[in-house]
């Protein structure tokens, strides 16, 4: 019990030296313990407020006063180890918003096309590029020695079904067949999940896409299951048929896109990372391409801190990435916030159409919720 009365009474005497002082007025000592608290913390506040260094990279890309930005354009049957489609508008848009942000407005981004995920991983790991719009984040690419960003895409295999079959839902397609190119994934993902859900179906694997479509269209298949930007991207070719086909909302894996970068240079990596956090935060800020000129010198953003960081009002956030502090500003006037970005290249306004889904805010049930900036 003495113990304890001992400890308690210590512990008091360090809350009571630790505590600030109760005067208003009095002012700290040099050499006394808050002296020394204020001038630790304010040494502190110097050192993380400093503007990073810009990294070999950035350094790399202003020199050459461009951006080289890799863009996988899903070559249709050059390879059935990757199962997205053809996201490459969406993957445009990311390009040039990197190269904005980076270069500021009017940046230039070379393009440099690749036919399929693995040949763009090469490049970037070979140097050919200084960034890769997206890739997979999985366990393979990232023990390869690629860094993501937060998921930009929420990709996933799923089903393309007609509907005029009366299919409605993944429980329609049992007893029938299902088509899909026989990769090693998506038939090992299909076979799991049918599994999972105790669905009798009728596998029916193709070599190429074309005999797949062909079958899908004659009915001789009811479904087609792939990721859905290669699913949206198929009924594109079906012109006027196209309303006849729906993608339904079950998710056979997940295969979500990002950002992808080398590692061996954290500060361009740490860039990398925070674009998207940027036109997230747009959205939820309600800052689009239309009003951020207006809002960068509105009064009203002025009293809302997130929004001064986020477009530059509020001075020295930028330094954090060696960027201008105007850089999202920038970058949000030339492909607006992410929501705009998704509906112009995968969404409504797009010939995909693809819903938001999880692509949509954390506050409408989706998935992008941006990192605070602060």
């Amino acid at each position: 019990m003495n113990l304890l009365r001992s400890t308690l009474i210590s512990f008091t005497c360090l809350l009571a030296l630790a505590a600030p002082a109760q005067n208003p007025a009095a002012q700290p000592t040099p050499g006394s313990i808050t002296a020394k608290a204020i001038a630790r913390n304010q040494a502190l506040d110097a050192v993380q407020l400093s503007p990073l260094a810009p990294g070999p990279t950035l350094a790399k890309v202003r020199a050459a006063k461009a951006l080289s930005c890799g863009v996988d354009f899903e070559e249709v049957e050059y390879s059935t180890e990757d199962a997205h489609g053809n996201h490459s508008l969406f993957d445009l848009d990311l390009c040039k918003a990197i190269s904005v942000a980076v270069l500021g407005p009017g940046a230039k981004a070379i393009i440099v096309p690749y036919r399929d995920e693995k040949d763009a991983l090469k490049g970037l790991k070979l140097g050919e590029i200084d960034v890769l719009a997206t890739a997979s984040p999985n366990l393979a690419n990232t023990a390869a020695g690629f860094g993501f960003s937060r998921p930009v895409f929420y990709d996933y295999q799923g089903f393309l079904v007609n509907k005029t079959l009366g299919i409605h839902s993944v429980k329609d397609l049992a007893g029938k067949k299902t088509c899909f190119i026989d990769g090693y994934e998506i038939a090992t993902q299909i076979q799991g999940y049918m599994s999972r859900q105790s669905i009798s179906w009728l596998p029916f694997p193709f070599q190429e896409e074309g005999e797949m479509e062909a079958a899908f269209m004659t009915n001789n298949c009811a479904a087609i299951t792939a990721d859905v930007s290669q699913l949206a991207f198929e009924r594109i070719a079906f012109k006027s048929l196209a309303r006849n086909f729906e993608i339904l909302p079950d998710v056979v894996a997940k295969d979500p896109l990002a950002i992808t970068y080398r590692l061996d240079d954290p500060q361009w990596a740490l860039l990398m990372d925070w674009v998207p956090n940027a036109l997230i935060q747009a959205e939820e800020s309600g800052v689009t391409q239309s009003n951020v000129a207006a809002m960068s010198s509105d009064t009203k953003s002025a009293s809302d801190p997130v929004i001064e960081r986020l477009l530059g009002t509020h001075k020295g956030w930028g330094g954090f990435l060696s960027l201008d502090d105007a850089w999202a500003a920038h970058m949000i006037e030339a492909v607006g916030n992410y929501g705009e970005l998704y509906e112009r290249t995968l969404g409504s306004n797009s010939l995909m159409h693809l819903p938001r889904g999880s692509n949509d805010l954390w506050t409408h049930g989706g998935l992008m919720v941006a990192a605070p900036m602060r």
